[in-house]
């Protein structure tokens, strides 16, 4: 795939740097993409998003489409111009979303009918539509429109949505190849297919393999994953796709941000990662730092004179001490989630700098240990099951 060069492969894992290209600029993996659910990555600024080394931002097709609104967003030239955002972004398809209305949609063989969650108004999303929303905003990276059902879900019920996500997913693809035929390589957007089907090996192996022969993409995206399931679940779903797909493109695992399972999975051979764990967590006063997560409210703090994280970088950790970002928590002071959001995504974006750096010097299972004993040093470490 001319869009994707395999730079190192760990020889232990499954772990690799790679490089992809967009129209927007390349993208190094393993990567952490902050998410603009809305065009914005709550509460930092595009140049926060620079400063803590910003690769790819991730938005939504379903809640672009009803707020702001496709003609807003193609009056300021795209999603780019209406938020100035200079780099890459990938559109999720807003299958999840509208699964989770739950009574607001109907799904059916042609497509998704859902209510808006803003004012009631009935809509309908097909394959092909979601492929022209995502035109029209603009995204360099698009996703296919796909089912997805709840954890846990019954076989024949992951079955029947994974028959309609492989039928989806071959009708977002003719429609794709046939409405960008004219855009030259260089600024042509990339097409990612989501390969679903449960906790199930036979339905992950079966989507898996269909996505690879017959839809033949330019990346994979993992969905259905990180929603509840056992971590012996999530590890075993996740392998038995990576072993079953062609190792020149990318693997996008959708929603996954908390560090110790982005470590995981690179190890068995995911490329990128997205979630909202980091910005939420900050809002609710918790840091992710290189000695674990904690509470910035919680009482230690009050006085406490040193940085977040004294192996951080950003610009939180190079400034402010933890007695003061306590303060502007308990004082519901809106700089605290600011300040704290800044600080988790370069945390998680630092991380897969560390692990990149691994792969490329050959010890990457011996930086993840690094990363686990300093991590879960105050607190017990979770078991791979």
């Amino acid at each position: 795939m001319k869009h994707f060069e395999v730079i190192k492969n760990d020889l232990s894992t499954r772990a690799r740097i790679c490089r992809l290209k967009t129209a927007s600029g390349v993208v190094h993996t393993p990567v952490f993409m902050p998410v603009a659910t809305q065009g914005t990555v709550k509460a930092v600024s595009q140049d926060d998003l620079k400063a803590i080394g910003t690769e790819c931002i991730l938005s939504n097709t379903y809640h672009l489409y009803l707020r702001p609104g496709l003609e807003v967003l193609e009056k300021f030239g795209g999603l780019h111009g209406f938020m100035n955002h200079k780099g890459p972004i990938l559109t999720d398809s807003g299958g999840f979303q509208v699964y989770s209305l739950s009574n607001l949609r109907k799904i059916t063989d042609s497509g998704v009918h859902f209510t808006s969650h803003i004012d009631g108004s009935p809509h309908f999303f097909t394959p092909e539509r979601v492929i022209d929303y995502q035109a029209r905003i603009g995204s360099d990276i698009r996703t296919c429109l796909d089912v997805c059902v709840k954890n846990p879900s019954e076989h024949a019920e992951a079955a029947d949505a994974l028959k309609k996500t492989k039928i989806w997913a071959q009708r977002s693809k003719e429609h794709f190849t046939k409405t960008t035929a004219h855009i030259e390589e260089s600024r042509k957007p990339l097409l990612f297919g989501i390969i679903q089907g449960a906790t199930f090996p036979d339905l992950r192996r079966e989507a898996a393999l269909h996505m690879a022969e017959t839809v033949n993409p330019d990346g994979f995206a993992v969905g259905g994953l990180s929603v509840g399931e056992t971590k012996n679940q999530m590890h075993q779903s996740l392998g038995i796709v990576t072993e079953n797909l062609p190792k020149d493109r990318p693997v996008y695992f959708m929603g996954l941000g908390s560090p110790e399972d982005i470590w995981e999975a690179v190890e068995f051979g995911a490329d990128m990662f997205d979630c909202v764990l980091p910005t939420r967590n900050a809002r609710n006063g918790q840091a992710l730092t290189s000695r674990g997560k904690f509470y910035i409210k919680n009482a230690p703090f009050k006085r406490d004179e040193s940085a977040l994280d004294p192996d951080c970088d950003c610009e939180t950790c190079r400034n402010y001490s933890r007695a003061y970002l306590s303060h502007l928590f308990k004082a519901k002071e809106l700089l605290v989630g600011r300040l704290l959001s800044i600080h988790n995504l370069r945390f998680l974006i630092k991380q897969t700098h560390i692990m990149r750096e691994a792969i490329k010097n050959g010890d990457f299972l011996i930086k993840k240990k690094e990363f686990y004993d300093s991590y879960f040093r105050d607190t017990p470490r979770p078991k791979r099951d």
